[in-house]
């Protein structure tokens, strides 16, 4: 059975060994870990992760799909070592999904910004990934890290606030079938866990208004930080909290690091709390 990609699913399947290669050498798998992907399409880095040792869990929307990955991993899927799901990630689960596992996975780009909020900002979340994305939107990620674009984003402190990221490659269109318009990337995001929230709040209260505060802080990009957070916090409350991180009144919410994020948002929670 030939598969054919649909664009309205996003589909461009990986055509190329060298870049299967780089995915699974980055995601160093161990024998019997449990891994989460997402679109596995034709079942090319399927098949790779099932032959590396680990238990795979396949989430998949295309039934032509499903239907093909059925009959091939039939063996695999007898022996309990491929779990394959008809349905849409980012609908409410129907599965579980163990304690500890990694999402290593060639997305649908569309839907790349739902994903990671979907399993960085809300449990279960995985210990690593290693996602095939827009090379542009692993630029944006890595933001004033080493092979960024040099200037935060929402984007960029939300995954950094959870994790560690890191391009592995860039990949050209030609890796794919069809080939995309843009250049992609091998993208890692390590050691991925809330321990930064936590606080006196509960980790989910603490999420909640750090991402509150990081989305007024971007809201008006040519305004002060200072003066969009003022939708969130009194003025005094902000003049304190700016002394008291000994913060410049004319920095931008671009020109923050992800620790000075935190520390605006800790802070922030507890002076609201105490007002």
């Amino acid at each position: 059975m030939t598969l054919r990609p649909k664009k309205s699913l996003g589909q461009h399947f990986l055509n190329s060994k060298h870049v299967l290669d780089q995915i699974i050498s980055a995601a160093d798998i161990k024998a019997d870990e449990n891994i989460l992907e997402i679109g596995p399409g034709t079942g090319v880095l399927t098949e790779a992760l099932i032959t590396s040792g680990a238990k795979v869990v396949a989430v998949e929307m295309d039934e032509r799909s499903v239907d093909m990955l059925k009959e091939k991993f039939s063996k695999e899927i007898s022996a309990s070592q491929l779990q394959l799901i008809r349905g849409d990630i980012l609908a409410p689960s129907s599965f579980l999904l163990p304690p500890s596992f990694s999402i290593i996975a060639n997305i649908p780009y569309y839907i790349t910004g739902a994903i990671l909020e979907k399993f960085l900002e809300h449990e279960p979340r995985p210990s690593r990934m290693v996602l095939l994305v827009q090379k542009e939107v692993a630029k944006r990620i890595l933001g004033s890290l080493p092979g960024g674009e040099g200037k935060e984003s929402v984007l960029s402190i939300s995954v950094k606030s959870f994790g560690t990221p890191k391009i592995i490659a860039t990949v050209p269109p030609g890796a794919f079938t069809p080939p995309p318009t843009v250049d992609s990337a091998i993208l890692s995001i390590e050691n991925i866990s809330a321990d930064t929230f936590s606080s006196e709040e509960s980790s989910d209260v603490a999420i909640r208004f750090f991402f509150s505060i990081v989305k007024a802080g971007f809201a008006h990009k040519r305004k002060f930080l200072i003066r969009n957070l003022e939708i969130l916090m009194d003025k005094d409350a902000l003049k304190s909290l700016w002394g008291g991180l000994n913060l410049n009144e004319k920095i931008r919410a671009e020109d923050l690091t992800v620790e000075q994020w935190l520390q605006i948002a800790t802070m922030g929670l507890s002076k609201k709390k105490s007002g």
